[in-house]
């Protein structure tokens, strides 16, 4: 954690850098606190065709240089949305390290949305949106978060409508823009070889000119929701499903524990309790996984598989059997030992990808105004008890109480 440094500009950016000595790649990116749940119920899917129109050309650039600016030298330039975070990102070698940060930079501060741009951009959305529609997969995730914050925008999909991406015209970007843009609320994250000095130098030459800029924060937490059964015909082959329920915040003292229960039941292990029991031992899915998302206010948890019809019923009562088993009985101390040690491998080796480690440090600093260590991180495993798993255990895998969510043939 001594190679990492952060400064904030008189503008407010925030900046940060990990030096890291054994690496000629550098990775940089632009994180803002500006998602899909900040946009309005007629303007579904706007942060995200904003993210695409980002590369369409700036007051230095059009669209074709955009692209040229990094791949003839190598170099990747990407973005995404999520539901609270827009993010620009390049990876070069790191001589060509300014060229990756002002482009950057122009993107996401001087981009001109050109209507001839924009409405092919649009048709490129339009095409995404029925890949998504053709993905059941995917689709019944997106779903699935409507159903659990019902009216409220974190319950939106990223994508938006066929309506609302129709709709779109320059003027709402700038609107949305000028609506959300923080500059207190942007994150510039640095990883690779490069000193400390050289990188904030050419942070504050590329970034630092940009208008202070401050906003009040007009996100409401959803309101408690009750749980919900779902069944739609979807004409595919195989029934898919999603069950889970609302769950706890990025700042909540049980995330950590609810985190590793959530990895025990489901994780990406193939020791996790649910694909040894629903897939290992009764072969009744390809592939069952848990997941547990936190926003700034709210939260959720899931589980998804894909089976068939007939299995339907079988593969619940196996997987309420887990739960019943989380609830009844507290783990073994060996036992405890093993899942915490599964858990610390698996973040160390995330955080071994420097790519990911980048981004990593724009959203602690955005959400928790701090970069968390894996010792840290390692401390709060270490503090988990068995009683604790048990107790969330009951608290959030009653049956009753979840909502579900259900693809038919």
């Amino acid at each position: 954690m001594n190679s990492i440094q952060t400064r904030t500009l008189s503008n407010g950016i925030i900046l940060v850098h990990r030096q890291v000595v054994h690496t000629e790649i550098s990775h940089v990116g632009i994180m803002l606190d500006i998602g899909s749940r900040d946009e309005d119920l007629a303007e579904q899917g706007i942060a995200h065709f904003w993210e695409h129109m980002a590369f369409k050309g700036t007051q230095k650039k059009n669209n074709i240089q955009i692209i040229n600016r990094l791949e003839i030298i190598g170099g990747e330039l990407n973005a995404y949305t999520t539901k609270e975070k827009i993010c620009f990102h390049a990876s070069v070698l790191t001589p060509y390290y300014e060229r990756a940060l002002e482009l950057l930079a122009d993107i996401t501060f001087h981009s001109t949305f050109p209507q001839k741009e924009l409405e092919k951009e649009r048709s490129v959305i339009l095409e995404e949106m029925s890949m998504y529609y053709d993905s059941p997969e995917d689709a019944i995730q997106d779903d699935f978060d409507e159903l659990l914050f019902p009216n409220h925008s974190l319950g939106m999909n990223i994508l938006g409508t066929n309506q609302t991406v129709q709709g779109f015209q320059p003027k709402d970007l700038y609107e949305f823009i000028e609506r959300n843009m923080d500059t207190s609320r942007i994150v510039f994250s640095s990883i690779g070889k490069l000193p400390h000095e050289k990188v904030f130098q050419w942070a504050e030459k590329h970034l630092g000119h940009i208008t202070a800029k401050k906003q009040q924060l007009k996100r409401t937490a959803p309101q408690a929701m009750l749980p919900e059964r779902k069944v739609v015909k979807r004409g595919v082959t195989q029934s898919h499903v999603a069950l889970g329920r609302q769950s706890f915040e990025i700042a909540n003292p049980n995330r950590m524990a609810f985190f590793t229960l959530i990895n025990l039941l489901g994780g990406p292990g193939m020791n996790s309790l649910l694909n040894v029991s629903v897939r290992e031992k009764h072969g009744l899915v390809y592939s069952i996984e848990a997941s547990f998302t936190s926003y700034i206010d709210s939260g959720f948890w899931a589980i998804y598989f894909g089976t068939e019809p007939n299995q339907v019923n079988k593969s619940l009562k196996l997987i309420m059997r887990e739960f019943d088993k989380l609830q009844q009985k507290t783990l073994s101390a060996p036992a405890l030992q093993k899942i915490k040690s599964q858990l610390k491998g698996q973040l160390a080796m995330a955080e071994e990808g420097n790519l990911n480690f980048m981004l990593m440090m724009a959203k602690n600093l955005l959400d928790r105004e701090k970069i968390e260590s894996l010792d840290e991180l390692f401390l709060q495993i270490d503090e988990i008890t068995s009683d604790k798993l048990q107790s969330l255990a009951q608290e959030m895998f009653v049956p009753d109480q979840l909502s579900y969510l259900i693809f038919e043939p």
